[in-house]
């Protein structure tokens, strides 16, 4: 279908912004920030949040827990790692998006402010997500969360890495997850053998900035493997239930329904969601937006009782 009006609309309003491959990684950083300023208010009021630091091998890390107020005394868990490429985006950039998923759960949020790079480069991030679902696992019934649901999950990059976590506590014989929540995942290195990577017309999120995040997240020298690309990993079965969504007008797509496909291949619940008219990024602007939100919804309520 067409993009979504309001899409359409903020993606032309954008138009002559600087290209985030075309940033240094300190004003990527700034601009991510900046255009989130402005949904701030879009966001639920009533959710009750702490900060706390969680203390991994690597040093301290940042976590905050959404409650919706009056919610039960315990409620399933969301473990969320935010988008941005491993290179941008922190708590704050996606504040407004966590307070949303608790609500609409209902469900206890907590996220994970992870390392980022290029000063962390990969496999900094994979260890922080790991460390951060050990943490969860083992306190989260002292804040309200129920330890025997946890749902991992995020958007984009963040998508990435709670997919390699899932891996990774498979193989490690736990922590058991109750699902993994996958929203436009980046499950491979930017190919233009995807139809995705090669559509016309300009979206937001580009190959070239597909390839910037990638070459400051992987070390030196080094290629995409299974550490880093969770569709190039070799066994995909005994996974977590997943939903994984997907956005008609994103780069992403295609190696996001790969990654369903191979998921389902070997044997896993797995639901998608292809969500039409919609670009990269819209679960952040839910609140302008009808189908977005609606999407949200449906995502935080498959989290809350699967």
């Amino acid at each position: 279908m067409p993009l979504d009006p309001i899409v359409a609309q903020l993606l032309e309003l954008g138009r002559d912004l600087p290209k985030m491959h075309s940033l240094s990684v300190a004003d990527a950083r700034a601009s991510m920030l900046a255009r989130v300023e402005p949904l701030k208010p879009l966001a639920p009021a009533d959710i009750e949040t702490r900060d706390l630091v969680m203390e991994t091998a690597a040093g301290g890390l940042p976590i905050r827990i959404y409650r919706p107020e009056g919610a039960a005394a315990t409620l399933p868990v969301l473990l969320w790692l935010h988008g941005g490429g491993w290179v941008v985006g922190n708590i704050e950039s996606h504040d407004g998006l966590c307070r949303l998923l608790a609500k609409e759960g209902p469900l206890l949020v907590v996220s994970v402010d992870y390392r980022l790079a290029p000063e962390a480069r990969s496999p900094a991030q994979q260890q922080d997500a790991a460390a951060a679902l050990t943490w969860t696992a083992g306190t989260i019934g002292t804040y309200g969360g129920d330890p025997e649901h946890i749902v991992i999950g995020g958007d984009s990059a963040g998508s990435n890495l709670a997919a390699l976590a899932a891996i990774a506590a498979r193989e490690a014989a736990g922590p058991r997850l109750a699902g993994q929540l996958l929203v436009y995942p980046v499950t491979d290195f930017p190919t233009d053998d995807r139809a995705s990577y090669t559509q016309d017309g300009d979206y937001g999120l580009s190959k070239a900035d597909m390839l910037w995040f990638w070459n400051h997240w992987l070390p030196d020298g080094s290629a995409a493997d299974a550490s880093t690309a969770p569709l190039r990993a070799k066994d995909l079965s005994g996974l977590p239930p997943a939903w994984v969504v997907t956005a008609e007008y994103d780069v992403l797509k295609d190696e996001g329904e790969a990654y369903v496909a191979r998921l389902a291949a070997a044997g896993n619940r797995v639901e998608h969601e292809c969500v039409p008219g919609m670009i990269h990024g819209f679960f952040s602007i839910a609140g302008m937006i009808p189908a977005a939100s609606a999407a949200v919804q449906r995502a935080a309520r498959w989290a809350a009782t699967v």
